[in-house]
């Protein structure tokens, strides 16, 4: 299993009300909703992995 970190994490309301139905739309849980935004938001946009 890979390695995992727990934080406490605090959200604007409405913010955290998107995410929430975000989930839902994706069928995710919402620790699944956050990593894959944060994944999808990190990952390189066109393979290469250096900032201009």
């Amino acid at each position: 299993m890979d390695e995992t970190a727990r934080i406490t994490l605090r959200l604007p309301k409405d913010l955290h009300e998107r995410l929430v139905e975000e989930a839902r739309s994706g069928r995710r849980s919402l620790n699944s909703e956050i990593v894959h935004l944060l994944e999808v938001a990190l990952s390189p946009a066109d393979g290469d992995d250096q900032s201009p």
